[in-house]
């Protein structure tokens, strides 16, 4: 089958929306079929979001391929007579932020009726996709909400999760991913200040904007926690995650509202590492169960604190929940085989 994969992106920010697209692009050609990766810059900007949301539209790829996956949005509004979605997110500050800070636009009556101009648009190109999955059940009862749309969750695995390896439990709790506000790194650190072991954490990941690493780099000295937490301001190589995760005490991915459960958090079960989160966080306690896989404690310094001190003292306690994060993705169905088999057929 000749496929399209398309999708959107914003220039120079790498991350697990990119991931998707391209990985699956491989297994499609490992299957056998021919793939076509279509990325279209995307900026979420109100004053000319339509204008953008109109040239993906004015794109028909029906005489090009036999199927069109689409995933970040708007690529769904792209044309084709086989469309199928492999749906990520909503331009969420339209969607379930919009009573937060992250609204683009004014809560009155011209920006209410923009919202319900998108949300509208959105769900008339959504209904003529042929199938539509998305990568949570958090993303498929958003649609079922906002769009009145029924989706089927179908979980994004890792490429070669077979180069991850468990060296043994060290004392460092590992947080690796893009360093955002909220991503929440900052509250790990906060955390540090409460802790009575001798645990240590370590955060990997670059940021689209200093500021976030600034205010982290700060908290770290005003803390007085220099020997405690080490920051890799980079983006670290796959080997070096390796290293890294093979160690680990355990891994932490407390995020706001995640949409799925987050690479780091799967990264974490090929390594038979337990995963630290929270209880806001979204996706990740879709993977994550309390006392069982990792810790879901509420989003406060003390409490993930706590739950770093005990998986420091009890090492037994840490190796029994890697294993059982392990054990989580069979349960879940979380490999190629089965999203390859799902997106054609």
């Amino acid at each position: 089958m000749k496929i399209v994969l398309a999708s959107s992106f914003v220039p120079f920010i790498n991350g697990g929306g990119r991931f998707i697209v391209e990985w699956l692009e491989q297994k499609l050609v490992e299957r056998g079929h021919r793939v076509e990766r279509f990325y279209i810059p995307f900026v979420d900007r109100p004053e000319d979001l339509f204008d953008q949301i109109l040239a993906y539209r004015l794109i028909d790829l029906a005489d090009s391929c036999d199927r069109l996956i689409a995933f970040r949005p708007p690529s769904y509004v792209l044309c084709h007579p086989n469309k199928i979605l492999w749906f990520i997110h909503h331009i969420r500050a339209f969607y379930d932020l919009w009573d937060s800070p992250y609204r683009l636009v004014p809560d009155d009556p011209g920006g209410r009726a923009f919202r319900n101009r998108l949300i509208d648009l959105d769900t008339r190109a959504i209904r003529q996709a042929r199938r539509v999955f998305t990568n949570s059940k958090v993303v498929a009862s958003r649609l079922a909400r906002f769009n009145g749309i029924v989706a089927t969750p179908l979980y994004p695995p890792i490429m070669s999760p077979e180069r991850f390896r468990n060296d043994g439990y060290g004392d460092e709790i590992v947080a690796i991913s893009r360093v955002e506000s909220h991503k929440r790194q900052w509250l790990l650190v906060e955390a540090m200040r409460y802790v009575r072991t001798e645990v240590k954490l370590r955060i990997c990941g670059a940021s689209s904007n200093p500021f976030h690493v600034e205010t982290i780099q700060r908290a770290i000295a005003e803390h007085g926690l220099i020997d405690r937490v080490i920051l890799e301001d980079r983006w670290i190589c796959e080997e070096e995650k390796v290293e890294r995760l093979a160690t680990a005490l355990a891994v932490a991915y407390v995020p706001d509202d995640e949409d799925s459960y987050g690479y780091p958090s799967l990264e974490a079960a090929h390594a038979r590492k337990a995963v630290l989160t929270a209880s806001d966080s979204g996706g990740v306690l879709e993977l994550v169960s309390d006392g069982h896989n990792g810790f879901v404690v509420p989003p406060d310094p003390r409490a993930l604190a706590q739950a770093m001190d005990q998986l420091y003292r009890d090492r037994a306690l840490a190796t029994r929940m890697g294993a059982a994060n392990e054990r989580r993705l069979a349960e879940l169905r979380i490999d190629w085989p089965n999203v390859v088999d799902a997106l054609t057929s």
